[in-house]
């Protein structure tokens, strides 16, 4: 039976990695997946996931009006999905994540989306709020603080130092996010002699 996966973590834990080497394996077995990444999300080029350890993959680009489920039909049609991939899945809207549920329920594909579960002000972004109520597996991907201790939320740095306000999404890698567990959350320091 198809279940829809929610792996989420802080940044830096290795998502798109994984999401890369899960498309490699079906691919591998001659099975088609469909990598979708939003369009939010432009950093390395509209339509390519990139790992933080030099890998990349063609994605097809999902924006604000996507209908997912039309376009899984679409290219079901042209060959069998065996598995959808989904990378930076925070940025999805309610409508999309209730598309991949009904790939899930009615086409019976798998779908696993990953991303991060709450924002710089440690609120959940859309995407996670409703993966968080839709899906069959949620599951962590850690990674860890400066200090050693498992990194549970994402500082935003402006100027070397931390912040709590602006918008939610500003896209940026590591040199404007940094995963902290959430005592140094808490506290602002950001790294071993870094205090907010």
């Amino acid at each position: 039976m198809a279940q829809l996966y929610y792996r989420y973590s802080t940044m830096n834990a290795g998502k798109s990695a994984e999401i890369i080497r899960i498309a490699h394996n079906y691919e591998e077995r001659g099975k088609r997946v469909l990598t979708l990444a939003p369009s939010v999300d432009d950093r390395f080029g509209l339509g390519v996931i990139t790992s933080r350890i030099g890998i990349q993959r063609e994605a097809i680009v999902v924006n604000e009006n996507t209908n997912i489920l039309e376009l899984f039909m679409t290219e079901n049609a042209k060959e069998e999905i065996e598995c959808v991939l989904i990378d930076e899945c925070q940025f999805l809207k309610k409508h999309h994540v209730e598309e991949l549920v009904e790939i899930v329920d009615s086409c019976e594909v798998p779908v696993l989306a990953y991303g991060l579960k709450n924002d710089f002000k440690n609120e959940l972004f859309e995407g996670a709020y409703y993966l968080l109520i839709y899906a069959d597996k949620i599951e962590e991907i850690k990674t860890i603080c400066w200090c050693g201790r498992k990194a549970t939320m994402v500082a935003r740095v402006v100027d070397g130092e931390m912040t709590r306000t602006g918008e939610q999404i500003m896209i940026g890698g590591n040199e404007m996010y940094v995963s902290l567990c959430r005592k140094h959350y808490n506290d602002g320091r950001i790294g071993p002699k870094i205090k907010k």
